[in-house]
């Protein structure tokens, strides 16, 4: 009886000291989950690319913006399906721009689907006053890279970044391709739909930065694809040219 007692009380401790340890184990993992998502406080994906339209003339949808309409801190640009207009969302609020009788409408809905969409989810910015000697396009991309590395973001990773403030002047355009045309050219995306250049009005600028997906999402000539809102939300589309104004702001997602 006393050594079956003993048995029942040795394994009674070893079930005992079992549950310790997966209980153990199982906080242990919840923490490094929470680590996890501590870290990752965004990522950039990506729907379509640039080079599948170019070469191959592939400009049918590839994705519904309907999918990312629940999404919060949502920030979003591309392109409609077809090349028919440009897609802009800012903090999960569309402002989709089409050309109809050869006047740019706004589409603010997610009634559309793209055939390019590059996105992320960002809750928290930091923001970064741009020095008056950063002017030009090239300017910027070469500030933007600096400066995001000195805020601890991996610069060979996409990144999203915003801008707010008065430019000189920028160079916009909306695509709205002719249906059949199969011979695609930068040239040809810029002066298909409508463009024009506007001096000195309040924007707000989203844009993704990557060194490493030329022909997907950037040109091969740049590591920005920037589009572009105004203030009085008159004007929405992709940025062609860029001269910066002074006392403008950089908004890089906050890592801390």
């Amino acid at each position: 009886m006393q050594l079956l007692g003993n048995i029942k009380m040795n394994t009674m401790k070893y079930i005992i000291i079992l549950l310790i340890a997966i209980a153990i184990t199982s906080c242990g993992t919840d923490k490094k989950e929470t680590d996890s998502k501590e870290i990752n406080k965004f990522k950039v994906e990506y729907i379509g690319a640039l080079k599948n339209m170019m070469h191959k003339g592939d400009i049918s949808a590839k994705t519904d913006l309907n999918e990312f309409k629940n999404t919060e801190h949502f920030y979003a640009l591309g392109a409609i399906e077809n090349l028919k207009g440009e897609i802009q969302i800012y903090d999960s609020k569309p402002f989709n721009t089409i050309v109809v009788d050869s006047t740019l409408t706004f589409d603010k809905s997610f009634e559309k689907k793209a055939t390019l969409l590059v996105y992320a989810s960002v809750s928290k910015w930091k923001s970064i006053n741009i020095p008056n000697n950063v002017v030009t396009y090239e300017q910027l991309e070469t500030y933007i890279g600096q400066i995001a590395k000195e805020n601890q973001i991996k610069i060979d990773k996409p990144f999203p970044f915003l801008i707010k403030g008065t430019p000189m002047s920028f160079d916009w355009h909306v695509i709205n391709w002719k249906d059949g045309d199969t011979e695609h050219s930068h040239e040809k995306h810029l002066s298909s739909g409508l463009n024009g250049t506007i001096n000195n009005a309040q924007v707000d600028m989203l844009g993704f930065y990557s060194g490493s997906h030329h022909a997907i999402f950037t040109h091969h000539t740049t590591n920005m694809h920037i589009h572009v809102k105004t203030v009085d939300s008159k004007i929405a589309g992709h940025v062609d040219g860029l001269t910066l104004g002074k006392g403008m702001v950089l908004k890089l997602p906050d890592t801390k």
